[in-house]
């Protein structure tokens, strides 16, 4: 039995998208969690996960305050001793990578998405792609969600000592089981992710002004990551949205919607399209790697190029078209793909493979 030390910046990210990993790592090996939250600590606890809390700024450049994280993780490998480190996102990547080459400890990384980091420009942008190769290059293996993304590093000059493609992190697809279309009369599109000019959130308040209506309805589940709170509460008051708020169990919301919307202008895998998909919705979604492998336009849902909202209004028209079995046909075809291509025991397959290799199990 080995000893693994998983780094995240989320406890709900890690338990709804990886637990399945997380559960085959436990059947073989004891598992350490480092984590700034306590969202899923309970359930991570009782399955046997040995919980350690970790502050993290996750979307914060401060030079200090990253040092201090760097320093956490490496003493908790000194006094670990993990025999491997797991991390997932762009800080947990990073600073346990040089931690734990610094030790000289295997890792293995995932590189969730690009997120803004990558559109910016000058000194900025050369600082974190030198921080990227460093704390990368040593990596036993780097998981990456989409070829977009993999393109990218390596036309950086970001590598490590091996690469490998999954399907995002999979989709559950007992707990995100298909049901029936809804046959309410009525529309409602439903924008799941944090609010946030990237997540393409701009673009879907115009869409609602344009559209919403009587049996047109435009909902928003997510919590509100930059200043846009005022201006959704006074859409809300208007009748024109209305705000679900943050959930950790998203299956009945989608159950509920008519299509789901994701108009990210950046995506590792889109985890809201996926489980979407698996629970038989349509989908509206931005044309960008990340998003562009988990739907077929025209045939599982619409697409659209995210940043222009007459586009995303027009890709919502021709869902408005259709009728309800075209809809519901629509959904079928989206869950029939999560089976074939994005079932996450072929994810977890994958990772486990890896941690096997390293540590030394056939």
């Amino acid at each position: 039995m080995g000893r693994i030390l998983v780094l995240t910046n989320s406890s709900g990210g890690l338990y709804d998208f990886r637990n399945e990993f997380m559960q085959a790592m436990l059947a073989e090996h004891e598992v350490y969690v480092s984590m700034p939250d306590d969202v899923k600590e309970k359930e991570l606890a009782v399955e046997g996960c040995r919980i350690i809390k970790t502050s993290i700024n996750r979307r914060g450049i401060n030079p200090l305050e990253d040092l201090k994280l760097y320093r956490a993780y490496g003493r908790l490998m000194r006094e670990l001793k993990p025999d491997l480190v797991v991390t997932y996102t762009i800080k947990p990547n990073i600073y346990g990578g040089f931690a734990a080459a610094r030790r000289k400890i295997p890792y293995i990384a995932t590189i969730t998405g690009l997120g803004g980091a990558f559109d910016r420009t000058g000194i900025l942008l050369k600082v974190i792609v030198t921080m990227y190769r460093t704390g990368l290059k040593r990596a036993a293996c780097v998981f990456f969600q989409n070829e977009e993304n993999r393109g990218i590093f390596q036309r950086l000059g970001i590598t490590a000592k091996k690469t490998r493609m999954v399907m995002g992190s999979g989709v559950s697809l007992e707990r995100h089981r298909y049901e029936p279309y809804p046959d309410s009369g009525e529309t409602h599109f439903l924008f799941v992710g944090r609010v946030m000019k990237e997540r393409g959130i701009l673009e879907y308040i115009e869409a609602a002004k344009e559209l919403h209506s009587d049996n047109v309805f435009f909902d928003i589940m997510g919590y509100c990551d930059e200043d846009y709170q005022d201006m959704l509460d006074e859409l809300e008051k208007e009748g024109i949205l209305r705000q679900i708020g943050f959930h950790t169990e998203v299956h009945p919301y989608l159950a509920a919607a008519s299509a789901i919307v994701v108009a990210s202008f950046h995506e590792g895998m889109s985890n809201a399209l996926i489980e979407g998909a698996a629970t038989g919705r349509p989908v509206i979604a931005s044309n960008i790697s990340g998003c562009l492998e988990a739907f077929e336009d025209g045939r599982t849902g619409f697409g659209f190029t995210p940043g222009h909202a007459e586009e995303l209004i027009g890709a919502m028209r021709k869902f408005l078209d259709l009728s309800a079995d075209e809809r519901a046909e629509m959904g079928r075809r989206g869950r029939e793909k999560m089976e074939r291509e994005f079932d996450r025991r072929l994810v977890t397959g994958a990772y486990m493979e890896e941690v096997r290799r390293l540590l030394g199990q056939k």
